[in-house]
């Protein structure tokens, strides 16, 4: 009887075993899968998301120069007229993140500066100078100077970046919601993001 009983127990201990060790195995894969689908979903993310806008301006450059000691002036003045085109874009292969399995998180450490660009279309119009103040070279960079300060200025004022932030906040968005699907927790700068308000009030 004793040796039925001790069977039995020997049988019951091997077979819990093989069921643990089954069931961390097919955790372990879970695990594993899960792991290799947000690493493939940041791949997919990784691309330039780009925001475009265009701007006009007029600008009216004089400049004036004293001449014999202060007997003559020469001046010299241009209406100039600016199309430009700018776009604000982040660069989504450069997100550093790392994947913790242990404690299942997605950890976002970093994320692109933007990148603005300005490609600014330059007409002249009525060009005036006198014989003894010539435009020269430094009058055209001093115009592309001041045409830049100016159509930064613009940027900052209108919706472009506030829009370009929204498109990257909608492709961190799909980090948020496969991590939130698989049971996994997202972090940026070690700040738990547990709703789609948390990602919209992270400072990027």
């Amino acid at each position: 009887m004793r040796n039925i009983l001790f069977g039995v127990v020997i049988t019951l201990i091997v077979l819990f075993t093989f069921k643990y060790c089954g069931d961390k195995n097919e955790d372990k894969i879970v695990l594993q899968e899960h792991s290799a689908l947000i690493q493939k979903q940041i791949k997919n993310v990784g691309k330039l998301i780009v925001t475009e806008g265009h701007f006009s301006e007029v600008f009216s450059y004089q400049n004036s120069k004293r001449l014999f000691g202060d007997l003559i002036e020469a001046e010299k003045k241009a209406l100039v007229v600016v199309n430009a085109e700018v776009t604000i874009g982040y660069d989504l292969s450069k997100i550093e993140f790392n994947i913790d399995e242990t404690t299942k998180t997605l950890q976002i450490v970093s994320i692109p500066e933007e990148e603005i660009k300005m490609s600014p279309d330059f007409e002249y119009y009525d060009i005036q100078a006198d014989f003894l103040n010539q435009f020269e070279a430094g009058d055209y960079n001093k115009i592309k100077d001041i045409v830049k300060t100016s159509l930064m200025k613009k940027v900052e004022a209108s919706e472009l970046k506030s829009n370009a932030k929204n498109r990257l906040l909608s492709e961190l968005a799909k980090f948020y919601i496969l991590t939130n699907s698989l049971g996994w927790t997202l972090e940026y700068n070690e700040i738990p993001v547990s709703t789609y308000e948390d990602l919209q009030s992270l400072k990027l």
